[in-house]
């Protein structure tokens, strides 16, 4: 090999280190999102314990059952996983800003400063959008929801719900509505990606109300009241994404988008 070819650099040279930089820190980044995990948990565990927290998510369904009826374990192991289930989840849920927060650091360095301005905001009224559909759900859905499946049930037959199947329920719950609540974030993402227009979204409201309604009608339990809250949410939600739409694509325009526009419209 000649002197001039062993003096030319390496393609591969320039790209290979930034790439492991940037596995290096993704890798930081999970971990220190794992960290934020396990302190909750370990935090959780302390006070006020596995078992307390999972007497905290059945207290809806124990207020509606009849006096003196508990919820029981058919597995032998549920007593055991079941609260660690329910730990690990909240623990999540209480340390999803952190790992949302790592998120966000990891992906910010390469967007624009008028992306920034968009993802930002996005992923903290995202994550609180969230929080509010589950506390929505827990606090206001579960007791007209168990209510009306008591009110079904013979006076022959005494309620003892599973609690691995109670576990599964809550859950299904909490995602149903929790994304539910999320309707102005995927909105707000339509206009920006340019799927849709305002002026589209005001057009094809029917169309979404239709929507809206046979997917809150699978999701919920066989109940009118809960249907009717959780549509009745979704559709407001729906005209708040409109609203909240227009100011975030005008604020997370590119610089020269306007101009841009502005030279178009001049040309003969």
């Amino acid at each position: 090999m000649s002197d001039s070819q062993s003096d030319k650099p390496d393609e591969l040279a320039g790209t290979e280190q930034p790439f492991v930089q940037h596995l290096m820190e993704l890798r930081d980044r999970m971990i220190k999102a794992v960290i934020a995990i396990g302190v909750a948990a370990a935090a959780l565990a302390l006070f006020p314990g596995p078992g307390a927290l999972y007497d905290i998510m059945a207290s809806p369904l124990i207020a509606s059952l009849p006096k003196g009826a508990t919820l029981i374990a058919t597995n032998v192991i549920s007593p055991f996983v079941v609260p660690i289930k329910i730990l690990f989840m909240s623990a999540f849920m209480i340390a999803l800003p952190v790992v949302l927060f790592q998120v966000w650091a990891f992906v910010a360095p390469g967007l624009y400063a008028h992306e920034k301005k968009l993802v930002m905001p996005l992923v903290v009224s995202s994550t609180l959008l969230f929080f509010i559909g589950v506390a929505f759900c827990y606090y206001f859905v579960f007791g007209h929801v168990f209510a009306f499946i008591q009110s079904f049930a013979p006076k022959s037959i005494t309620a003892a719900p599973d609690i691995e199947e109670y576990l599964n329920f809550v859950i299904g719950m909490f995602l149903a509505f929790g994304l539910a609540f999320e309707v102005p974030i995927a909105v707000i993402l339509l206009v920006r990606m340019g799927v849709l227009s305002i002026a589209q979204l005001r057009e094809y409201r029917g169309y979404f109300w239709v929507i809206a309604a046979v997917g809150t009608a699978l999701v919920t339990p066989p109940d009118a009241g809960s249907m009717l809250m959780l549509l009745g949410v979704v559709g407001a939600l729906y005209e708040v994404g409109i609203v909240a739409a227009q100011m975030f694509v005008k604020h997370s325009k590119a610089p020269d988008a306007d101009a841009e526009a502005d030279k178009e419209k001049d040309k003969p």
